[in-house]
Parts: C-alpha cells; structure tokens; sequence
C-alpha cells in the first residue's frame, strides 16, 4: 500500500509539474547517445540465426564476475524447465541492452526500471512478466566519504547537504543509481548544476562504492541491495563511507519478454518462462544459489503498469522522449 501510494503521488506530481505523460506514449521510439529513446524502430528476428534458442541478457549493473557466475547457473535451470536450449549474451553497457532486445538480438532481459520501459515502448507486445519480491519496494542510497563531513539525514529535502559536493551516479540509464537519485534531488530543489563539477558516471554500482570510498568523489548515489550486500560481504570500509540518505520505495528491476516466443516456441511459452521464475524454490539448493546471487528470496509476478512512475520520471528528466 505504502509503495502505491508513493507511486500515485510520484506520477501526479510529476504531471502537474511537466506536460510529459506517462501512460499515454507511443511505442514508436529507441535509443539515443545518451540513454534517452524516440524514434521508431521495428523488432525483427528474422534473420538470426539461433531463433530456434531462446536468448537472454540483463544489463551489466554488478560485477562482471559474478553476473557471470548468476547467468551460467540461470540459463541452466531455464533450458531444464522450460526444455530449449538457453544462452545468455553479455551485454557491455546499459543502452546495448535496450537496443538488442529492441532489435530483437535478445529474447528475455533483466532490466531495471527505466531500461526496461524503455525496451519495452519499443517492442509492442512486450511484458513485463517477474521480479524479485524486493522490487517492489526498491530504495536508492546516497553513500558519502567521511572525510565530507556529510552527516546522514532522514528526510528528502536535506539533500540539500550535497550541493557543491563532487558526486557520482550509476550508469546514465541506471533507475536506482541515476534516475530515481536524480527525482529526489529535485524534489530537494538541488538541481546537477549546484554540484561541484559535472557529476561523474560511474557505472555500475560497485564502482560507485570503490570510488567513493576511495575519496575520488564525495558523494554517491547507488543501489540500496548492492550496498548492504558488499557491507555483508565485507567490502565496505565503514571508517571511510557511509551512507547518508535512503529513498523513498520504488518498482525497479524486472524481466521482460519478447512477445515471438509463443510463435517461436509453442503457445503458452510466455507463461512457462513466467511460471519458471516464480517457481525458483529457495529449498533446493541450486535454486537457493540463484535467488541468493539475485539477491532475493524469491519472484513474483509483475506487469508494465507497475512501471508507469518510472516512466513518468524517465520523461521528466530526458531519458524517455
């Protein structure tokens, strides 16, 4: 309840405050440069040659190590359950991913919030069909080296305290380590103008802890999971970072599928591959050993109305055109 109602207000604020709409847009529309999408491109499959093998990708927001570690067990249990041949394609940044599962290179994709509405208005037909059952009350943190003198706060408007402090995102196309960090920056009226410099772009969410933590940027903005998991792990030196604000909740990542699989691989197949995510049993233990590097307990079904505040935001700030 508490997440919709966030939801709800995030999506009127943000229309009263803009002439952006949400749930209204074309699908007509793709990736730019910079991570935003607008204009049409089709998907089209026809020519690959493993149509047959049911391809999957996610965008790169960890370590590349242990992504593929996750994916090698993952495509495992898929081609198990669902009885085709899996492969899962590395993908090199973020805007790679929207654009090869927009050009039809990948069949199902983990994506985050904003890179997956934004490979999905591109593809008409596709659903969003799972996620973890902690994303649907999603968080980012803002972390900040010690040496910043950056106490922590409670509340949106002591952003404030970042401004003229060097900081980092994410990825340009990261929904917990750019977009969302960025909304709630401007909700505490401090625009990427008031920082000092341009802010830095990191990538994924490790680094944003390694260059923080290092003192290259005073500030940063990342995902909440990813911190308390490298804080678990160890990998978090608590006498040089810590973490200053957590967000308010937020739908994030989430699967996508294309929809040519019924027509590739039999009617039904969509809710097979749905069925085969919400049947990963943390009781078993290889199965345990994927939710574990999803770092979830278990998915749960989703659909792409769960993602229109995402949207709305993505259009607020340029990503979505």
């Amino acid at each position: 309840m508490r997440n919709r109602l966030f939801c709800q207000a995030l999506a009127a604020l943000l229309i009263s405050a803009t002439t952006l709409t949400a749930c209204n847009s074309s699908p007509n529309v793709a990736v730019e440069e910079n991570g935003a999408i607008s204009s049409d491109q089709a998907t089209d499959i026809g020519d690959r040659a493993d149509k047959n093998v049911l391809v999957i990708g996610a965008i790169p927001d960890q370590d590349p190590e242990k992504l593929n570690r996750l994916y090698d067990k993952l495509t495992s249990y898929l081609a198990e359950e669902l009885d085709v041949e899996v492969q899962y394609k590395q993908m090199t940044n973020y805007p790679a991913a929207v654009s090869a599962f927009k050009v039809g290179d990948l069949d199902l994709v983990w994506f985050g919030g904003l890179t997956g509405v934004q490979a999905r208005l591109q593809v008409e037909g596709a659903e969003a069909i799972a996620q973890r059952d902690i994303d649907d009350e999603f968080t980012s943190v803002f972390i900040a080296n010690t040496s910043s003198g950056i106490e922590p706060f409670d509340s949106v408007e002591g952003l404030t305290a970042i401004k003229d402090r060097r900081l980092t995102f994410g990825s340009e196309s990261s929904t917990s380590g750019r977009l969302m960090p960025q909304h709630f920056m401007e909700q505490a009226g401090v625009t990427l103008e008031d920082l000092q410099g341009q802010p830095g772009f990191s990538g994924s969410h490790d680094t944003i802890l390694e260059v923080v933590q290092a003192g290259s940027y005073e500030v940063g903005a990342m995902n909440e999971q990813v911190w308390s998991s490298r804080l678990e792990e160890g990998k978090v030196d608590e006498s040089k970072v810590q973490v200053i604000f957590q967000t308010p909740a937020y739908y994030n990542y989430h699967w996508i599928l294309q929809p040519s699989v019924d027509e590739r691989f039999g009617e039904g197949f969509s809710e097979k591959v749905q069925q085969a995510f919400l049947a990963l049993d943390a009781s078993d233990a290889d199965q345990a050993e994927i939710l574990d590097l999803f770092g979830a307990e278990s998915f749960i079904a989703t659909e792409n109305a769960n993602y229109n505040a995402i949207e709305t935001v993505g259009r607020a700030v340029g990503k979505i055109k």
